[in-house]
């Protein structure tokens, strides 16, 4: 009769919560707890019921949702923000870093506030779904969210490709170096649940941050960078105001993009929180922790090395230095397609499993379901990063093409969702404000898609037609 009662106050509670989805104090920031014939359960809007002895996708703290944001964030962009900043002229650049790092800060908080409003949304589909009225924006934006991710993933295999070349001096094919991270990958991101993985975001921030002060060391008790003449005199060749084409501006532009690209992973992450009203709290940790690193190292790299810094940037240390900070990144590079791959492949198995038993127990149709989405992901990623062999212009594709629409229009489009309503009663100059902002959002963003995904497209091109260009599936040394 005890198990009968609870399971009947949970009902009760679930319908109580339904009906007050509109406001923040929703079950979905405290899940319900009974002892159903002696087993704890936890109800959620989106995994539904989830049994003590099954994976716990409720668990992950404040600090640790803002260590995987980070990780998320800084995985990749900051690689090639040095060279982002040669490409437009340091103080163009700058401004650009900032300003994209505004916008896509201001996107972030929308998702915590759409989330307060609408708990069963899981993934950035079912915004889709909100936004474009039924399955086809669903769909959309679901094969967008999945491509978005696992070529972030492919870029993070790519990198872990160049810095294998780097520390073995390219001691075996760069095929077989991408095909090695693919297999790490794919046992890293097959552990079930963030809450289990948050601790290797710490690990990747650690590696990551140990690289880049020893990068930021290095090229400045150096003589000269990796790619600069090794003897005789040397300019670097600082660019205060940068004179690029339309292509290379608009290809750099969308690379800024990509270095702040995490929100789409943001949905899932913090479907995972213990108590999502932290939400906010961690983003904000998260956004003026990396734009502070972005800007100093971008700063440091790029006054100490000039026209001579290599994209991934850790290349631009000489010798024996570029080994080491290649050696200090890898944990991190492995933690970013990790964590690119874990995150679509989780969706595939929400998407899937949700409304089953299956989705929260630990049944055998679960592991067949969960193991099956990781290898997909990870295969494609694998096919991009070995089909694209240009970091650079890999980054910058992904950033214009699929960061843009996730990040930006996106964001825009669910404050308009939210708030549209009140176009013709509510006169405040607050409000007529934010409506002005969201639509230039969905503007500005529909304009860096479509230049900034030509302008990638034209730098890849002209990689595989240069002399000495890298080919797809290739054995050349991409360290270089």
């Amino acid at each position: 009769m005890t198990g009968s009662a609870n399971v009947e106050n949970i009902e009760l509670k679930e319908t109580e919560a339904k009906g007050s989805a509109m406001e923040p104090e929703t079950n979905i920031y405290s899940a319900d707890e009974a002892n159903v014939e002696g087993k704890i359960i936890q109800t959620d809007e989106v995994f539904g019921v989830v049994h003590e002895d099954g994976p716990n996708y409720r668990n992950v703290g404040w600090l640790g949702t803002s260590v995987l944001m980070m990780k998320a964030q800084i995985g990749l962009g900051v690689l090639a923000i040095p060279s982002v900043l040669h490409t437009l002229g340091l103080i163009p650049g700058l401004i650009c870093l900032l300003s994209v790092s505004a916008i896509i800060t201001y996107g972030d908080y929308i998702v915590g506030t759409f989330k307060t409003n609408h708990p069963d949304v899981y993934g950035i589909d079912d915004v889709g779904r909100m936004l474009f009225g039924g399955r086809i924006g669903r769909e959309f934006i679901a094969v967008s969210f999945w491509l978005f991710m696992t070529c972030v993933a492919g870029s993070g295999l790519l990198s872990i490709s160049i810095g294998l070349n780097a520390i073995s001096s390219h001691g075996t094919c760069t095929a077989v170096f991408v095909a090695v991270a693919t297999v790490v990958t794919f046992c890293l991101a097959s552990i079930q649940t963030l809450g289990k993985i948050s601790w290797l975001g710490w690990v990747g921030m650690t590696s990551i941050m140990a690289a880049l002060l020893t990068l930021a060391i290095a090229v400045g008790v150096e003589d000269r960078p990796a790619a600069a003449p090794q003897v005789g005199p040397w300019d670097k060749d600082l660019v205060l105001f940068g004179n690029p084409n339309f292509t290379d501006a608009i290809a750099a532009i969308s690379t800024l993009v990509l270095s702040f690209a995490g929100t789409p992973g943001f949905f899932p992450i913090v479907s995972e929180m213990r108590n999502p009203r932290l939400y906010n709290r961690a983003m904000l940790t998260c956004q003026a922790t990396i734009t502070i690193i972005y800007t100093t190292i971008g700063l440091v790299v790029y006054c100490y090395c000039g026209q001579y810094v290599a994209s991934p940037a850790l290349g631009s240390a000489g010798g024996l230095l570029k080994k080491v900070c290649y050696g200090l990144a890898l944990p991190a590079l492995f933690v970013t397609a990790m964590l690119y791959t874990h995150l679509p492949a989780k969706y595939l198995m929400v998407r899937f499993l949700r409304g089953s038993e299956h989705l929260s127990t630990n049944t055998p149709k679960h592991y067949v379901v969960w193991f099956t989405s990781v290898g997909i992901c990870v295969l494609f990623s694998y096919v991009i990063a070995s089909a694209i062999p240009v970091f650079s212009g890999l980054v910058g594709l992904i950033g214009a093409l699929l960061g843009t629409l996730l990040c930006i229009q996106l964001m825009g489009g669910m404050w308009l969702y939210d708030n549209w309503m009140y176009r013709h009663t509510d006169k405040s100059w607050k409000y007529r404000s934010m409506l002005t902002w969201n639509i230039f959002m969905i503007i500005l963003g529909t304009f860096l898609m479509v230049a900034g995904t030509y302008g990638s497209v034209v730098g890849i091109k002209e990689s595989y037609t240069a002399d000495g260009g890298t080919s797809a599936w290739s054995c050349a040394d991409n360290s270089k």
